[in-house]
């Protein structure tokens, strides 16, 4: 499959791949797939589709590579996490929700549904059903007019890969881009988006990791479309709190009567 680099009318996001790290190093079916970790490839593949400004961070990193400068410096923030949700400190999960909450995008991936971060902007469970037994998957595109599904066809399909079954317990999604079909029944809402405060974020359901799915063209076309729909937009500033001087003259009862 081709791919389809930036063009000059996509402004370049600042990205970072945030991946836990752990399985790469500790399984070797999981560093046979990545020897580097799920991150690199993921970041490999944006570079390769004309991203010029993509970083990396992991969970064992100094604040799990999330530093107050790295976030300040991220426009879109890609997350893959799965053994160790619990490891992420509520600090840094809370610096990154401000941070989406005032306009850094969010690309959160397969098991990053049960990270502390996607359950606190989406306030609910956010658990479901599944099964690790080489299952086909068929992710089939059901809104071919949204920027993610650019340039990707009418389905991608993976011959293996790990069952995600409905319910899925996410509140409803602002835009459902892509359900996916497995060949032991069970369907999935795979590719959802949702605005929460000024960011914009999109759940992306495929990436076990020990099948060599972030390796997928199409995958990384996903991706790659993703981090430039997700980037911040010029919008309207967000202000709270109490305005103790009016826009307008207030009258008095006794004035208006």
């Amino acid at each position: 499959m081709t791919q389809t680099p930036v063009t000059q009318t996509n402004p370049q996001p600042r990205i970072t791949v945030w991946n836990e790290y752990r399985h790469e190093k500790e399984n070797p079916k999981v560093s046979a797939v990545y020897p580097d970790g799920i991150h690199k490839v993921i970041a490999v593949g944006l570079s390769a589709h004309g991203f010029e400004n993509v970083h990396t961070a992991t969970l064992d990193e100094p604040e799990h590579g999330l530093t107050n400068e790295v976030l300040d410096n991220t426009d879109v923030l890609i997350w893959w996490g799965h053994k160790a949700h619990g490891d992420v400190s509520d600090e840094v999960a809370a610096k990154v929700v401000a941070r989406v909450l005032d306009g850094m995008g969010l690309i959160v991936l397969h098991s990053g549904h049960f990270s502390k971060v996607f359950k606190a902007l989406m306030g609910t469970g956010c658990d479901l059903k599944w099964r690790e037994a080489n299952d086909k998957e068929r992710l089939w595109v059901v809104n071919p007019a949204h920027p993610i599904a650019q340039n990707v066809g009418e389905y991608i399909e993976l011959e293996a890969e790990e069952m995600y079954g409905e319910h899925f317990d996410i509140p409803a999604p602002d835009e459902l881009v892509f359900v996916s079909w497995f060949s032991g029944g069970e369907v999935f809402r795979s590719g959802c988006t949702f605005t929460r405060g000024s960011g914009k974020i999109f759940y992306f359901r495929p990436g076990h990791e020990t099948y060599p799915t972030y390796h997928q063209a199409k995958i990384q076309q996903v991706i790659a479309n993703a981090a430039l729909w997700a980037r911040p937009t010029a919008s309207a500033p967000r202000s709270f709190g109490n305005r103790p001087e009016p826009l307008e003259p207030l009258h008095t009862q006794t004035e208006r009567q």
